[in-house]
């Protein structure tokens, strides 16, 4: 009797042992499905409220330091440069021939003092600016180094189409020493280097005043300019009217220079621009027609699937006779 009392005990605590596990398991059961159930709600949550944190962080960004980078005051950023109506931006425009010729010469008879023009090649006048006659004597009016002889000695040649434009210095050093420390920039690509291109180099050459205004304050050696960052710049005003004698005898007026001198530095920057506009015409014609014709041939390929009927026609009923 009492090994069966034992063993029905024994039996008893097992089955309630086995009873609790089931319940635990029925439990966790039932927690993962409703964590699982609410896993997609959650992560879908967190992934809406981090949108919106970095939108939000991107916007309050945005609205606090705007697109572009500035200065810390507008002194130092300079005063912004008005929008001029350029020609040859257009899109069916190009460059206006007559002021490249005027600006090259206002190049050379007063900027080319100070300020070189390295990357441009007498060759890439012909045609354009000059002709190949005026272009090569124009080269050789300078001389420039040989290659090395038998005795390693360097001599002097009358230049050819293929070099480029001599710069006023020989080097830096020369150059900062000969303008009271300031390195007058290469006008290569000066229009494409500085923030407003052609509109802020003009309103740059156009914006000394007579005097500087009452309570602004300029460095010693330098000129008040107000489109130059921190209203002091090292170049004085060297446009005045009547400074030099077109050819065409245009009125040589500072605005009138200004212009024509732009517009050259923006034809040194990209002589490609009218190529480029041609090619892009022809770009635009080839593909529109080329469009038209796909679309056709689309509509001609598929026609007799998008014209296609399909019709159920099921099995008369009835006896069949034999």
């Amino acid at each position: 009797m009492l090994a069966r009392s034992c063993l029905r005990s024994t039996r008893a605590i097992a089955s309630a042992r086995n009873g609790a596990v089931k319940i635990t398991k029925r439990a966790a059961s039932s927690s993962s499905s409703g964590s699982a159930a609410d896993s997609p709600l959650r992560m879908n949550i967190a992934a809406v409220a981090a949108t919106t944190v970095a939108a939000g962080s991107i916007a309050w960004y945005y609205h606090l330091y705007g697109p572009t980078a500035h200065a810390m005051t507008p002194a130092e950023e300079g005063l912004h440069a008005p929008k001029y109506p350029w020609v040859h931006e257009q899109f069916f425009k190009t460059f206006d021939h007559q002021a490249l010729r005027r600006g090259f010469q206002v190049y050379r008879e007063v900027c080319a003092s100070c300020h070189s023009l390295s990357r441009v090649p007498y060759r890439a006048l012909v045609g354009t600016i000059l002709t190949s006659d005026e272009a090569k004597a124009l080269a050789e009016e300078n001389e420039y180094d040989t290659e090395p002889n038998d005795q390693g000695e360097i001599e002097k040649r009358p230049g050819k189409l293929a070099d480029y434009l001599p710069s006023p210095y020989p080097n830096d050093e020369a150059a900062r020493f000969s303008n009271n420390g300031a390195l007058p920039p290469d006008l290569s690509l000066i229009v494409k280097a500085r923030h407003g291109g052609c509109n802020y180099i003009f309103s740059l050459l156009t914006g000394y005043p007579d005097e500087p205004p009452a309570g602004a304050q300029v460095g010693d050696g330098l000129n008040f300019n107000p489109y130059f960052p921190g209203t002091g710049i090292a170049m004085a005003r060297v446009l005045y009217e009547g400074l030099v004698d077109y050819e065409d005898e245009t009125p040589a007026t500072t605005s009138q220079m200004a212009k024509d001198v732009v517009e050259f530095l923006n034809w040194a920057a990209e002589p490609e621009l009218d190529d480029r506009k041609r090619m892009g015409m022809k770009v635009l014609v080839v593909t529109s027609v080329m469009f038209a014709l796909s679309v056709w041939v689309k509509r001609y390929k598929w026609a007799w699937v998008k014209s296609r009927k399909i019709v159920y026609d099921p099995p008369k009923s009835g006896n069949s006779r034999h």
